[in-house]
């Protein structure tokens, strides 16, 4: 029998986002596939790693990894476990002046940042423009094609995926009888240091984990 994944395994994976109705790429971990979808974003394209079932991916994408095996995989993802549906609260009303403010021309499509959230321009009739902040995606089922490669044993490696989910920058990461230390140039909140070290200790295996900012050389131990 094909041994499974288990809720809190790490695991390797590509894997290709689509719209399942119109068959659209929206995401991809594969560069040659994002060329040919010409996705036009930059970033590092190479596999991803996770621990199942612990939401570092979408809900619906998430579920199904748990239980599966290494090798190729379809999974179909509802909205509900999505994006969501859209919100008719997430279409606002803003005035023309707002625009005026920021130098930007409003036409329908344009998608535009207020208040530091991104919407697009829906409809503009005199003073009245109409912006969507739904999720581009939201209303919309999805299907993830996921190639799962290898299951993830080793401790730095699994707390360097941690750290990549969560976005936190870092320079390096040492283990040494079970002591894990992340050293960065980035001063963290102690209160987020705490919450992160947790879920560190709980889904790695080490005992502790300490933060050491390079520039001062000094721990953060958690």
């Amino acid at each position: 029998m094909a041994d499974t994944i288990k809720k809190g395994e790490f695991v390797e994976l590509d894997y290709t986002g689509k719209t399942k109705e119109e068959g659209v790429v929206f995401d991809t971990t594969v560069k040659k596939i994002a060329d040919e979808a010409e996705l036009g974003v930059q970033k590092d394209f190479k596999p991803l790693i996770v621990s199942a079932g612990e939401g570092h991916v979408l809900p619906g994408l998430d579920k199904q990894l748990v239980g599966a095996t290494l090798g190729k995989h379809t999974f179909s993802v509802p909205t509900e476990e999505g994006f969501g549906k859209k919100s008719a609260k997430l279409l606002q009303l803003i005035p023309r002046k707002k625009f005026k403010e920021q130098n930007i021309q409003p036409v329908p499509g344009l998608e535009i940042n207020v208040d530091d959230q991104v919407g697009v321009i829906r409809s503009v009739s005199g003073g009245r423009i109409i912006v969507d902040f739904n999720h581009p995606l939201a209303s919309k089922d999805l299907v993830y094609e996921v190639d799962i490669k290898q299951k993830i044993t080793d401790q730095a490696t699994k707390v360097k995926a941690l750290l990549a989910v969560m976005r936190i920058p870092f320079e390096d990461v040492t283990i040494t009888e079970g002591k894990a230390v992340v050293t960065g140039t980035k001063q963290l909140p102690e209160e987020f240091i705490q919450l992160f070290s947790k879920d560190v200790v709980r889904l790695t295996g080490v005992q502790d984990l300490t933060f050491r900012k390079e520039e001062e050389k000094e721990n953060k131990k958690v």
